[in-house]
């Protein structure tokens, strides 16, 4: 029995289309995840202002004329997340979100997921913090990107106080991101301090969640897609169903590796040894 849990996060990338969305939920199942992971927002609450009339940055990701219409068009109500919630239920997947915004995490808390997270562009926003220690009963997921070593350390001082109470991710915010600069030893450090940890991969491939699992890590979230070459800014950060079903399937034989070896000979090594050894 595998010790580690696997979240396949889709974020936006279902455009605003239900459908696509619970498309997406059969096809992270299938691969073997255990929680489908989107993102709540309100994209009047969530947008700097001075951003609602610019165009998307990269327009070929664009899904509307002005940003902020861009995000409007790719959301999905809460209603439909209500109902993607239970397209999860339905396929034996744990349906999760990130909250953006303190009318999101409202919303969110009403459908009462297994876990909410905040994410790394929110770790120090304290209003949907305490909101959520108030009156969310469930986990608390944080990701640790888009921070400085100082504002981290304030931040964990304050998680510590709730440190049953939740997960945190170490995660190096950019889409996607070099192997260089995945910092993967960062999770030795939170493993002191927290028990429970996370890796948040936004890089290549999937040899990282490896070696974060060899680190200590149980919880391993990563940007899910079905196809790379899709029309969103995340797709290239993403792996894809196989890709997914591959890291499972090695992150299980690893976790079997990890153990000392017993103080007497087992049958395998006994059986050499009877053949080969002459002294």
């Amino acid at each position: 029995m595998k010790n580690f849990t696997i979240i396949a996060e889709i974020g936006c990338s279902h455009i605003g289309n239900l459908e696509r969305a619970k498309h997406l939920a059969v096809l992270a199942k299938l691969a073997g995840a255990d929680y489908f992971k989107t993102q709540k927002r309100n994209p009047y609450e969530s947008i700097k202002k001075e951003l609602w009339d610019k165009p998307h940055p990269n327009q070929i990701f664009s899904y509307g004329k002005t940003y902020l219409e861009h995000r409007i068009n790719i959301e999905l109500s809460i209603e439909e997340h209500a109902e993607l919630k239970q397209c999860c239920e339905n396929i034996n997947i744990e349906y999760a979100t990130s909250v953006w915004d303190i009318t999101s995490t409202k919303e969110i808390i009403d459908l009462n997921p297994k876990f909410i997270k905040i994410p790394s562009a929110l770790n120090c926003n304290e209003t949907i913090f305490d909101y959520l220690i108030n009156n969310y009963k469930g986990p608390i997921h944080i990701s640790l990107g888009m921070i400085n070593k100082k504002e981290k350390e304030e931040l964990c001082k304050k998680l510590i106080k709730h440190k049953d109470k939740i997960v945190i991710y170490h995660c190096t915010s950019g889409y996607p991101v070099p192997f260089e600069q995945l910092y993967l030893n960062e999770i030795i450090n939170l493993n002191k301090i927290f028990p429970n940890v996370g890796f948040s991969n936004h890089g290549f491939g999937i040899a990282a969640e490896i070696a974060a699992l060899t680190l200590g890590a149980k919880y391993f979230e990563r940007h899910f897609i079905d196809d790379r070459t899709f029309k969103h800014s995340d797709a290239s950060a993403s792996i894809e169903p196989q890709g997914l079903a591959k890291m499972i399937r090695d992150l299980k034989a690893i976790e079997k590796t990890l153990k000392y070896k017993p103080d007497e000979l087992e049958l395998i090594e006994i059986e050499q040894r009877n053949k080969l050894r002459i002294i």
